[in-house]
């Protein structure tokens, strides 16, 4: 489908997401094509990227550069073989290679680092077998490891004759994210860092930064200063309201905040227990509320890293304090509530 003259959403399928597809995006330039986003490494999106090429009167080798806005599976996994068919160029931000060398060279050690971590924060032992199974699956998956040909630190700009896209680092949801921004056409490319429907994902894990929630708040605030008309996504549907978006996520986040709070008022607790009393959204299904239990094991591990980068936020802002016992950590509040909001 073309957004506007010489950029087209490629919709690239994701194994069992509730979310539906990955958006990569096909830019035209002067020297061959720009892609942006290459997506699952498995058969089916494989194919579906080629036929949608093909139907474009294209085959891999127009592509002359590819830039992944972060290296989760479901943006980065098909970058080895892409570059192989294309040779195309690639580009990404210097801490995505960080992350990708991190969990191709110690994946076997990745399951065991989360599950250490859940049961750091108190998340009960019957659910570690499950967890592991999952992570294990996760461990097993490719990331190519190749270097990128350029890297990225952000303030770069992507020129292909049509289009000149600024890079943007929007450190968050992951610490190399970053956005592209079209100032001419008033156009960003956002990633994961702000979607139409869902909250994207802010956790703390073994591979993350200290406090992914603050730099991810700093991220919107960045784009939040552009003049944008058109929102391009890294899934769900196209947008153009970006400003009241970015209200609504910083709106999420307090509430989300206000809620952690109240949650440990009048007593200290583990994250688990404080994820395990915090409501939880389902943007998927038009905002239903569930309870924590109704959640699947994999969405209560999910969970459980939100909430602790919303401790580890306000811990860092002074706002709570963090306590071990016998290997196991409590948050507690600090200072009245009162104060905070003066």
């Amino acid at each position: 489908m073309e957004i506007v003259p010489g950029i087209y959403q490629i919709e690239v399928p994701i194994p069992n997401s509730p979310i539906g597809p990955l958006n990569a995006y096909l830019v035209r330039g002067n020297n061959g094509w720009l892609l942006i986003d290459t997506g699952w490494d498995y058969p089916e999106a494989f194919d579906s990227l080629e036929g949608q090429l093909k139907e474009k009167g294209l085959d891999f080798d127009a592509i002359s550069r590819i830039v992944v806005t972060h290296t989760h599976i479901d943006h980065y996994g098909l970058i080895g073989r892409l570059k192989k068919l294309s040779k195309a160029e690639t580009a990404f931000h210097e801490k995505e290679f960080a992350f990708i060398e991190a969990i191709s060279l110690y994946k076997e050690d990745y399951p065991g680092h989360i599950v250490e971590q859940m049961r750091c924060n108190g998340v009960p032992e019957e659910e570690y077998s499950i967890l592991v199974e999952s992570f294990t699956i996760g461990s097993s998956l490719i990331f190519p490891l190749d270097p990128p040909d350029v890297i990225l630190q952000g303030g770069e700009t992507i020129k292909t004759g049509l289009f000149n896209f600024e890079v943007i680092w929007t450190p968050g949801h992951s610490s190399g994210h970053i956005c592209l921004y079209e100032p001419s056409k008033k156009i960003l490319l956002s990633g994961d860092h702000i979607l139409p429907i869902i909250t994207p994902n802010i956790s703390i894990h073994p591979y993350s930064s200290d406090n992914p929630l603050k730099s991810y708040l700093a991220s919107l605030k960045e784009v939040d200063r552009l003049d944008v008309d058109i929102v391009l996504p890294g899934h769900e549907h196209i947008f153009t309201d970006l400003h009241k978006r970015i209200g609504e996520l910083f709106s999420h986040h307090e509430q989300r905040v206000d809620d952690i709070l109240n949650v440990i008022r009048d007593e200290e607790k583990t994250v688990y227990q404080i994820a395990s009393e915090v409501p939880w959204i389902l943007e998927t299904e038009g905002g239903k509320v569930v309870c924590f239990a109704d959640l699947a094991v994999f969405d209560r591990g999910m969970a459980t890293g939100e909430t602790l980068a919303h401790l580890e936020y306000l811990r860092m802002g002074g706002k709570v304090k963090r306590i071990s016992r016998e290997g196991i950590a409590f948050y507690k509040i600090s200072v009245d509530k009162k104060e905070m909001k003066q």
